[in-house]
């Protein structure tokens, strides 16, 4: 009988040793290659915009030492990132959310900008409420939000409509529906040279968090990333649209809600997107006007691929990427580059996570036999 090797080891015993250990091994390695290759799509991003950046005679040095001097390097950038990365987890959950079940909805803008114009007007016409005029803000902007991204999840279910198509063209309609509202319906008189709904009284503004100078946004994204990763991974209806988003042909032949969860899902989806409306009305603005505009629907869609749609892991990549934002008039004053610089950044970024996805399962590295094998 061999007992001085592995091989000499019985079928039986072989298998009862290593039953154990295979599922924590592979789920550790899909786990590694989950935080790696977005990070290593991170760093090429980085890497291509530093050879644009020589192209155009800038040092990338130079560059990235203004970013992290504008949005890390004190604790005041720390708090003006802080604050530009509320409304960001909110509108990365609008598009990490639906990718669970399988739904590319890129059009967070639309609900974010419609969601913030509800909120406005409903502060405007309810004077006088305290706490509980914000309370009724919040839920005018995340049901205006449900309500538009829910139709997203209801023409894919009844309609077959592509949602990334019209996630997208309605995120265009919802804006042109806000300057409308702002410039005329809603308009209110005394904003002569930008026009926007009448002011929010100074009781229904966002304070800032104890300690810091960041507004109370911020921990409502926090506990929003905390509920939907809560959500997905915890408990029943998170598994059942997880299954859905791995094979929904599965799913209806094991008899589960299809169509209920996708509408329910991108429900929930776009109400996180209205409540990042009403944030920055109620925090950063004092009413409703064209600013909130500004394109946190589609720095979300970078933010959520780039955590694999993982609720937990929106809130570093949203504070790295509110970080670049902030930084973005230092580096104008300092290097003499157009605003659309971090857009260019954003965009290289974003093509290779685009690239790594293709990526995922070819590396030997991450895969469990060859640990087992070593």
């Amino acid at each position: 009988m061999d007992t001085g090797t592995p091989q000499g080891l019985s079928s039986s015993s072989t298998a009862g040793a290593s039953a154990p250990a295979g599922p924590s091994l592979a789920a550790v390695m899909r786990r590694s290659e989950a935080v790696a290759l977005p990070l290593l799509a991170l760093l090429a991003g980085l890497a291509a915009f530093g050879v644009f950046l020589l192209l155009l005679g800038k040092s990338p040095i130079e560059f990235y030492g203004y970013v992290y001097q504008a949005g890390f390097g004190s604790a005041f950038s720390w708090e003006n990132t802080l604050s530009r990365a509320a409304p960001l987890l909110l509108a990365a959950l609008c598009v990490a959310i639906p990718a669970r079940l399988g739904l590319v909805v890129i059009g967070g803008e639309g609900a974010i900008v419609l969601g913030g114009v509800a909120a406005g007007v409903t502060g405007a016409s309810f004077p006088g409420l305290g706490i509980g005029g914000i309370a009724l803000m919040a839920v005018a902007g995340a049901l205006t939000g449900a309500l538009w991204i829910g139709a997203v999840g209801w023409m894919r279910v009844r309609r077959g409509v592509n949602e990334t198509i019209s996630s997208l063209l309605m995120a265009y309609i919802a804006i042109a529906l806000m300057n409308h509202f702002v410039e005329s319906v809603f308009r209110d008189p005394a904003s002569l040279n930008k026009p926007s709904t009448a002011p929010l009284e100074e009781a229904y503004r966002l304070a800032d968090m104890p300690g810091m100078a960041v507004h109370w946004g911020l921990g409502i994204g926090l506990v929003a990333c905390i509920v939907s990763y809560i959500v997905m991974e915890r408990t029943t209806w998170g598994f059942a649209a997880r299954i859905v988003g791995g094979n929904v042909r599965a799913a209806q032949i094991q008899g589960l809600p299809t169509g209920r969860l996708v509408l329910g899902f991108t429900a929930l989806a776009g109400g996180f997107a209205g409540l990042a409306g009403m944030v920055e009305v109620s925090a950063v603005h004092g009413s409703a006007n064209g600013s909130l505009a500004a394109g946190y629907g589609y720095t979300g869609i970078l933010i959520a691929f780039l955590a694999r749609h993982n609720a937990l892991a929106i809130i570093p990549v949203a504070v790295l990427l509110a970080g670049f934002e902030a930084s973005s008039g230092l580096v104008q004053r300092r290097l003499d580059l157009p605003d659309a610089t971090m857009l260019v950044l954003q965009g290289l970024v974003f093509v290779a996570i685009l690239v790594s996805e293709t990526l995922v399962g070819r590396f030997r590295l991450f895969k469990p036999e060859t640990w087992v094998r070593a």
